[in-house]
């Protein structure tokens, strides 16, 4: 039996690549995006029968609602709900204001809220269902210039695994997502916000651009790979709450772990002092 799959940010970067994988494996989607035309453009030979394109805005919580409603609509179910859309703000945390980092929880974490709030309801009568949220290394590292990305992100994987305790009784997964450097639109001009403004000792190793920008479409992880690898793990009875996405990525969370593992064996009499058992 085909699934249904409801997609944000479908029009590009993961968020395509997850969707064409999808509609390869027989499956139907429901591309969603704020740009409908863009979205409609990346899908010209999809049969009308397999795909629905539907407006959403994530930062929108009416938005999200009718944009499922709207998918059960066309679709009678949704199968797997995959959040994915957001953007950048990169730039040192001392020079960011708090609009800017406000305006980065919009969409990063706040949509997935939204777009879960709206779609649960539907998985919990269907008695199944499973939500495939995007997170990123950022959200399990600290990366330089990437503390309000990182933070929106470490808050997804705490959504996730919290919310996952939660309706697992419903037949219900989630399965969080932590990818590499995969070559998507994320550093694009379009997509990526730079904090400009930069004091005079954080001067000296140049902004924020000056880093990051440079790996703007030379990234080593192909998204349609991902794409393919989450079609497999839709189709698992027991998903991983935790998909570590590329060899990279696993590069990079491995050792922090092991590292935050040493630190907390190291200081394991200090920690259990605290409760009064030293």
């Amino acid at each position: 039996m085909s699934k249904i799959w409801f997609i944000t940010g479908a029009g590009s970067g993961i968020g395509k690549g997850i969707a064409k994988a999808a509609l390869c494996a027989g499956d139907c989607v429901v591309a969603t995006g704020r740009n409908l035309e863009k979205v409609r453009k990346v899908y010209p030979d999809v049969a009308p029968e397999n795909i629905a394109f539907v407006q959403l805005d994530v930062t929108k919580e009416a938005d999200a609602r009718a944009a499922v409603d709207e998918a059960v609509k066309r679709f009678r179910r949704i199968d797997v709900l995959v959040n994915n859309a957001g953007y950048s703000l990169l730039g040192n945390f001392e020079q960011m204001t708090t609009a800017e980092i406000q305006h980065q929880f919009a969409p990063n974490f706040y949509g997935v809220v939204h777009v879960m709030q709206a779609a649960l309801p539907v998985m919990r009568q269907q008695r199944s269902g499973h939500i495939i949220n995007i997170s990123s290394v950022a959200g399990v590292v600290g990366l330089k210039h990437c503390a309000a990305y990182a933070a929106t992100k470490f808050a997804v994987e705490g959504l996730s695994l919290s919310v996952a305790t939660e309706v697992e009784k419903f037949g219900i997964k989630i399965t969080v997502v932590e990818p590499g450097f995969l070559r998507t639109v994320l550093l694009d001009a379009q997509n990526v916000r730079w904090v400009c403004k930069i004091g005079k000792d954080y001067a000296p190793e140049g902004t924020a651009k000056d880093m990051w920008s440079q790996y703007d479409g030379t990234q080593p992880g192909d998204p349609a790979k991902l794409g393919a690898a989450l079609v497999k793990i839709s189709a698992m009875p027991n998903p991983p709450k935790v998909f570590v996405a590329g060899s990279d990525a696993l590069s990079v969370i491995t050792p922090a772990i092991e590292d935050r593992l040493r630190d907390m064996r190291a200081h394991e009499r200090l920690s259990k002092s605290a409760d009064g058992s030293f």
